[in-house]
């Protein structure tokens, strides 16, 4: 039985187009190149963070970033960002008598515009406020602490084999790959995923299903 459900935020909840383009503008170059940039680093491997140290390196990210908030530029989450599929799924969970959570590395601000939109979510932290970011343990040992379920009860669901999948089921919880954005698609098939993920989905609105069964 599954009795908690945590969610990845960016790429599984939110679309990243308006993040990525927000730091091509900062940085004064093609929305497209950035885009293509983010695309041939996550096809190695790498962090996505890599793509702006091509197009300035040796920035200083988190410089950057207090940079683009001191200019009024930084970062912005309204309810165009949200899938569709987000605010239907986390109701139906909540109908289904299942504690939501949503748990990612995003900032502290990234937390508060969450908590701004409402969400039908039981907790919602990031993180910069837990100060401790995936794929590391000490991230999903703070998830299992916040289910108020046993690890065999709690699904988490992500886009990302990395920084998700993997560590989420080396932490002892159910796991849920999701086909969505480019991490999502581009190892959909993997054989590493496809045996570590304990359901590979398309969409969040299959969720309802799993934890009805």
């Amino acid at each position: 039985m599954i009795r908690a459900v945590a969610f990845d935020v960016g790429e599984t909840l939110t679309r990243d187009d308006r993040y990525w383009n927000s730091w091509a503008d900062w940085l004064e170059v093609p929305r497209h190149t950035l885009s293509a940039l983010v695309g041939a680093v996550v096809a190695k491997g790498h962090d996505n963070a890599e793509a702006l140290r091509l197009v300035r390196p040796g920035i200083d990210i988190p410089a950057a970033y207090r940079e683009r908030e001191a200019a009024g530029r930084g970062e912005v989450l309204d309810e165009t960002d949200l899938y569709d599929d987000v605010r239907p799924t986390l109701a139906t969970l909540r109908q289904l008598g299942v504690r939501v959570i949503i748990a990612g590395n995003q900032t502290s601000r990234v937390g508060q515009l969450l908590r701004e939109l409402d969400l039908p979510a039981d907790l919602i932290a990031t993180s910069e406020e837990w100060g401790v970011a995936k794929p590391r343990p000490q991230f999903f040992e703070r998830v299992r602490e916040v289910a108020h379920a046993a690890p065999g009860e709690t699904l988490y669901v992500g886009d990302h084999p990395a920084n998700d999948l993997f560590p989420a089921k080396q932490a002892g919880l159910l796991t849920a790959h999701l086909r969505r954005g480019p991490w999502g698609h581009l190892w959909a098939d993997d054989p590493d995923v496809a045996a570590a993920a304990d359901w590979r989905i398309n969409s969040l609105t299959e969720l309802g299903a799993i934890v009805a069964d």
